[in-house]
């Protein structure tokens, strides 16, 4: 393959599933988020349409940029990659095929009519776009080789002992392949914190899409599921994606137990990293994987605007969200879980 030769784009269909995985499995900057399967979980859960870009060349693709065209009456409408996902944007053999994609979705969000483009960047690329890392930062590290020695490692007192403590309060660690009980505490959850819930059968989509790469991980006291985890594997990570855990689940240190156990069973696996995931700068989650030793990566989010005079700030933070998330928090469960599904496919 000669980089002189000419690349042409073009909008990816299920056909391309299997050379776009492949390529996916092989390219340094491709995610788990990068995967075809998105397209579909999205469109089948939500609606919104995939507007996937295959970059070729002499026939081999040469570079993928996953699209989700998303619309929404609350929260407007974007082209973003990747949608409903923590990182996205280009994944490319060379410039000049990372460029082609960038040309392309520059023209595709103009012929929609977006108010803006987003790339969800692991690290900056378009310097003449407006960049957003202050917002998010993911958090991911080398595995210690054992049990003891990740309780070990992590620097906070506080936080190996509550490790410790975990260790012997009667919990169990269990692999599920049923969505119901992890549903019920990550509900319970989301409730708990003030955001919308997503729709059960977005989970029963993820696992029928990637089943084999989805963990669903429950920590068990002796009244039920405390928390529980949609965990994905991908290259030589292991990322839970998903977490949830309902009020008691602190008395008991169970957060800690699930992530604990986790790791070790990634380590079983043959898996190297751990991707603890995106969290918002300032909030209890981002404290809370920082006590564990593992250090912020900042977040590119990059954006072009094409109708919008400004940046999408659709963050819980946001002030002028502040009543909304502490209203929610206040709501029957049973509410929340029938109202939540159509504000938080909204979001994404």
């Amino acid at each position: 393959m000669r980089q002189g030769d000419s690349i042409s784009v073009r909008e990816a269909s299920a056909t391309d599933a299997q050379a776009w995985d492949t390529f996916v499995d092989w390219n340094e900057a491709a995610t788990f988020f990068h995967r075809y399967g998105w397209a579909v979980v999205i469109e089948k859960t939500f609606g919104h349409s995939p507007r996937y870009l295959l970059a070729e060349r002499s026939g081999a693709v040469v570079g993928i940029l996953p699209l989700i065209h998303k619309t929404s009456t609350l929260f407007g409408n974007a082209l973003i990659s990747n949608a409903f996902c923590s990182y996205g944007g280009v994944a490319a053999d060379d410039p000049e095929a990372a460029k082609a994609l960038e040309i392309q979705a520059e023209q595709l969000a103009e012929q929609l009519d977006v108010d803006y483009l987003e790339f969800r960047n692991t690290a900056p690329v378009r310097d003449d776009w407006i960049r957003k890392d202050t917002t998010y930062a993911t958090f991911r590290k080398r595995m210690e080789p054992g049990r003891d020695e990740i309780i070990k490692a992590v620097p906070s007192k506080g936080r190996r002992h509550e490790l410790r403590k975990s260790l012997h309060q009667g919990l169990r660690f269990e692999i599920d392949d049923d969505v119901d009980d992890f549903y019920k505490v990550f509900a319970e959850s989301y409730r708990n914190l003030g955001t919308p819930v997503y729709p059960k059968r977005y989970f029963t989509n993820l696992m029928e899409v990637f089943g084999r790469d989805f963990d669903i991980c429950v920590v068990r006291g002796p009244d039920g599921p405390l928390s529980s985890s949609m965990a994905f594997s991908f290259k030589d990570h292991v990322h839970p994606y998903y977490m949830g855990g309902t009020a008691a689940a602190r008395n008991v240190q169970a957060n800690d137990f699930l992530f604990l156990n986790i790791m070790c069973r990634a380590l079983e696996r043959g898996y190297g990293t751990f991707d603890f995931g995106r969290s918002k700068v300032g909030t209890g989650s981002y404290d809370y994987k920082t006590y564990w030793g593992f250090k912020p990566q900042p977040l590119a989010y990059e954006y072009r605007l094409v109708r919008a005079e400004q940046a999408p700030d659709l963050n819980p933070l946001n002030p002028k969200y502040k009543v909304l998330v502490e209203a929610w928090k206040r709501l029957p469960l049973s509410v929340s879980k029938l109202v939540g599904p159509h504000i938080a496919g909204q979001i994404g």
